[in-house]
């Protein structure tokens, strides 16, 4: 039986007769309190979790007699154990930490120390956020709007207690209340493990995107997968990076509300089978269920919670295999639970094995099936009578972050074909109507391509539709390209289709079907006893030539996603333009209207009022206001200050307090000690030789070389003193990636004991960099080496001074911020094709002090380690690791001559304060406010829905 919370069925009709009324009361209060922080979806409340409430109801009527280790302050035990769902004065705060510490625990009683705060005060915050996060998902539910759901394989969330307390205005006031507790806020905050589900700039903009749409109150939801492990945790030792398992989940994760009703079936292998009116149907195989968690996404100043909906799979319990475990065969008996576990187990599973890309391929399906099938739930529900498939674009829109989710195209077709039994033509329109795809590179190597076999052996249904459309797709460039030359065609096909190295559909190879005399010109001719035509896939063969091996079958998934797709958008202005000239040059001749650009952002509230209060407190004064938090236009007005002396002052002061908590952190995580009076240089991105910290540490050892040259008095003279930040993960198998680790954290060692340097130069690899270390990190740099991409909008934001190449939304920082306040550098993307051109063709000169950089290396001033193969990369012209892909030698002159520049702009404080603040005031356009705006308006077609 079912009680309905807000209905005519009483949530207490399970209880026993003859319960006294009083205890009776004290659980309908309870429940209407708890009712969403149990697992269950928030509406509906079934017989048995009634009953779970009602004896934890009861269970609260046996009072602890102490939670701390020692006993509490005379005012922390005058506190009243009188939890309120909305707490918003400090009393009540107070109350309801003690509360949850007492009845909602984690940890053994008679303990209050530090982590048990923690997790107290953030249940105390979760009741506030359920009580909103309900009122949204019934109001969105009575409303029906259309809805965005944005699905990204990661979410690099950071911590949620204090971007919730600030999103809730409430700051001050859990400061007050943990201090009657003897806790500082951030102390207990600090207690917080970052979330591990995600790794770099896809899962942190995903996050961005979620707090900018909870705040401006647009319905939407984001889908993720539950990692257990994440990526991994990052210790560095004298031997580089090493890997081992997060822990984030071990002590519970207080924001994360299990959903143990909502939960799909998901299915690999199996074959499909056909019935004798032609339907098909997916059998056998291995199944596995995906069950929801959810965490509640709060906006800023409002009362809009979202959720983020994250699947974690298991099997059901009939899946033990007890006969086997009695029998002794304890692995066999839990093979089904272990294969459905591991799918969540660990982001980005190393791929090198086939065995790894069935892994990375099952979460990327589990992740796109479940979100399929909990969208079509909704929208049928939301319908209720006036159900009808016509209206589901109109209701759903799917945003697919990069190609990771692109298995949504060919699952919303079978679900709609296979399960729902609408046609072909039908269920393409729906698909078409409802997914977009967000392109994040512009390297045709780094587009994903999945093995077709793999695939077929996997998703064997799915390669059906795959196939069928590839076909349609061919079929549609024939009709619109009749009368071209057919050699040319077969070619732009070969580019633009779906399936690569696959032979063209039998509907299609007639059209390729010519004689041998056509294709003279491209192949010797041959005695027509022997050949008298070329068919399909023949004439490929000729091409190429008559023994070419033909290369794997592969699916290309970035090309589904643009075919599919109704909308297609690149994340930076000249990004974009590569997209639609270079990339998919060909799909934008055909359908221009499909291509977009939606300049990346970042939320303006964890990436600068939240981080850095001290500067957010200048800001606000300044401007007379904190609505810019809101309105990051209003940025812009601080230009008209900027040559007042006493906003100059107050802005250095800010910085100079950062810095020295950054110090303070450093010291603590590494034990380098490092002065707050150096200019802060850093450069914190995943580690990838296109990210170019191997540019940077080249620069920092020709500095380093050069500053040994000279005596104490003329290094004092021409340099500046500089400290070199450097952090980020290398992907566990990226073996060069790892190297350059090992570079940096070699030159460090070698420079920080320098009794030379002192403090001119050092070297930092801050281990396992996440949002929380980037929250310490960004407020206190002072200049960025970010080629491109988010993490410098965050810099900018902060007051930090660009240096760069005009590469992805460098170019709009630059236009916006000014070209005097930004350090340029290196060759323009216009050039880069030359350039390697060049390169293959041996025309390339190394510049002496780039030859210089690299022999100092190998002379072992930084160690014995092999460094052969990291800067055989930089050398040769053309081959597997070799050619200098990246251009590190074409850019390093520029690069170390930009430093004197950068040199020169600090010494003078008073210019370096006021680029810095142009360099705030230029920051409005880049809040990922106005990138939600863009993409509600021009993609998704949703509009705000403010709860009452």
């Amino acid at each position: 039986m079912t009680a309905t919370v807000q209905g005519s069925v009483s949530p207490f009709a399970c209880l026993q007769v003859g319960e006294e009324q009083g205890i009776a009361k004290g659980i309908r209060n309870y429940v209407l309190q708890r009712r969403s922080s149990l697992a269950g979806s928030p509406v509906q409340l079934g017989a048995g979790r009634a009953l779970q409430l009602a004896r934890e109801a009861h269970t609260t009527r046996l009072r602890i007699s102490c939670v701390a280790s020692e006993p509490l302050s005379r005012a922390a035990s005058e506190i009243p154990v009188t939890p309120k769902v909305i707490a918003e004065d400090v009393l009540d705060i107070a109350s309801s930490i003690k509360y949850h510490a007492e009845y909602t625990p984690m940890f053994s009683p008679l303990k209050f120390e530090l982590k048990q705060a923690y997790v107290a005060t953030a249940q105390t915050v979760r009741d506030a956020l359920i009580q909103r996060w309900n009122a949204t998902y019934e109001h969105f539910q009575k409303s029906n709007p259309k809805q965005v759901y944005y699905l990204s394989m990661e979410f690099l969330q950071g911590r949620a207690l204090l971007n919730a307390i600030g999103n809730l205005q409430l700051g001050d006031a859990y400061a007050e209340a943990l201090q009657k507790f003897g806790y500082d806020l951030e102390a207990v905050a600090v207690q917080e493990p970052d979330p591990a589900l995600g790794n770099g700039g896809l899962g942190r903009l995903a996050s961005c995107f979620l707090d900018s749409l909870a705040t401006l109150n647009y319905p939407a939801w984001g889908y993720g997968l539950r990692y257990k492990y994440g990526l991994f945790h990052q210790v560095i030792t004298e031997e580089g990076q090493q890997e081992v398992a997060e822990n984030w989940l071990e002590l519970g994760n207080p924001w994360e509300i299990p959903r143990h009703d909502v939960s799909y079936p998901i299915k690999f292998f199996g074959e499909v089978i056909e019935n004798e009116s032609g339907k098909k149907k997916w059998v056998g195989g291995e199944d596995v269920q995906a069950v929801a968690y959810d965490v509640p996404i709060p906006g800023y100043k409002t009362k809009n919670t979202i959720s983020l909906r994250l699947w974690s799979t298991t099997v059901p319990a009939q899946d033990f295999d007890l006969v086997s475990f009695n029998a002794g065969e304890h692995y066999k008996a839990a093979k089904a639970l272990a294969n459905a576990e591991m799918i969540c187990d660990v982001l980005y599973p190393g791929d090198g094995s086939s065995e790894g890309k069935l892994l990375r391929l099952k979460q990327q399906y589990t992740l796109c099936s479940a979100s399929i099938q909990d969208m079509i739930t909704h929208f049928k529900l939301r319908a209720g009578n006036r159900f009808s498939w016509s209206d589901f674009s109109s209701k759903v829109a799917i945003q697919m972050n990069d190609t990771h989710p692109t298995l949504c195209v060919p699952e919303l077709l079978r679900i709609l074909i296979d399960v729902e039994g609408l046609s072909w033509e039908e269920a393409w329109r729906i698909t078409q109507g409802t997914v977009a795809y967000t392109n994040h590179t512009v390297l045709p190597e780094a587009l994903e391509k999945w093995p077709l076999d793999l695939m077929l052996k996997l998703l064997p249904r799915h390669v059906e539709i795959i196939k069928k459309i590839d076909e349609k797709f061919i079929q549609g460039l024939l009709l619109v390209n009749e009368s071209s030359d057919k050699i040319e065609l077969r070619k732009k096909i070969e580019s633009m289709r779906v399936l690569e190295n696959v032979e063209l559909p039998d509907s299609v190879k007639d059209v390729f079907t010519v004689k041998v005399k056509e294709v003279k010109a491209i192949t010797k001719p041959k005695p027509a006893s022997k050949l008298d035509s070329v068919e399909g896939d023949d004439l490929g063969k000729i091409e190429k030539g008559k023994d070419a091996i033909k290369p794997p079958a592969v699916v290309r998934m970035a090309n589904l996603c643009v075919i599919a797709g109704h909308k297609v958008n690149g994340v930076a202005a000249i990004h974009s333009e590569i997209v639609k000239e270079e990339v998919f040059n060909d799909f934008y001749k055909i359908w221009p209207e499909k291509f977009q650009n939606k300049t990346n952002g970042v939320t303006p509230r964890r990436w600068i009022r939240f981080c850095n209060p001290q500067l957010s407190k200048v800001i606000t004064k300044w401007l007379g206001s904190d609505d810019w938090v809101l309105n990051t236009e209003k940025l812009a007005g601080l230009r008209k200050y900027v040559d007042n002396k006493e906003l100059q002052k107050e802005w250095a002061h800010a910085k100079r307090l950062n810095k020295a908590k950054l110090a303070t952190y450093i010291k603590e995580k590494t034990g380098v000690v490092i002065s707050p009076d150096a200019l802060f240089d850093t450069q914190v991105k995943r580690i990838h030789e296109y990210k170019r910290q191997l540019l940077n540490i080249l620069g920092v050892i020709y500095r380093y070389k050069k500053m040994k040259e000279l005596t104490a008095e003329e290094r004092r003279a021409k340099y500046v003193p500089r400290v070199c930040l450097f952090g980020g993960k290398a992907f566990s198998t990226y073996v060069q990636a790892k190297r350059i680790v090992k570079l940096i954290t070699d030159v460090g060692a070698t420079i920080n004991d320098d009794p030379e340097m002192r403090d001119l130069l050092k070297v930092v690899f801050v281990p396992d960099y996440n949002v929380s270390v980037a929250e310490v990190l960004i407020p206190a740099s002072e200049l960025s080496q970010h080629i491109s991409g988010t993490s410098n909008m965050k810099f900018a934001m902060n007051g930090c001074i660009l240096v760069g190449t005009l590469d992805g939304a460098n170019v709009e920082i630059r236009e916006e911020v000014g070209e005097e306040n930004f350090f340029l550098f290196g060759a323009f993307a216009h050039e880069i094709a030359d350039l390697r051109k060049e390169r293959t063709e041996g025309k390339f000169k190394p510049d002496p002090r780039f030859e210089e950089a690299k022999d100092f290396i190998r002379s072992g001033a930084f160690g014995n380690f092999d460094y052969g193969p990291l800067l055989g990369s930089l050398e040769g012209n053309e081959g597997f690791g070799r050619g200098d892909y990246f251009l590190v030698g074409k850019d390093f002159p520029s690069y170390i001559e930009i430093q004197d520049k950068i040199d020169e702009a600090y010494r003078n404080q008073e210019r370096w304060t006021k680029m810095s603040i142009l360099n705030t005031a230029g920051s409005p356009k880049f809040s990922s406010d106005r990138t939600i705006h863009e993409y509600a308006h021009d993609i998704w077609g949703i509009k705000p829905l403010p709860v009452p």
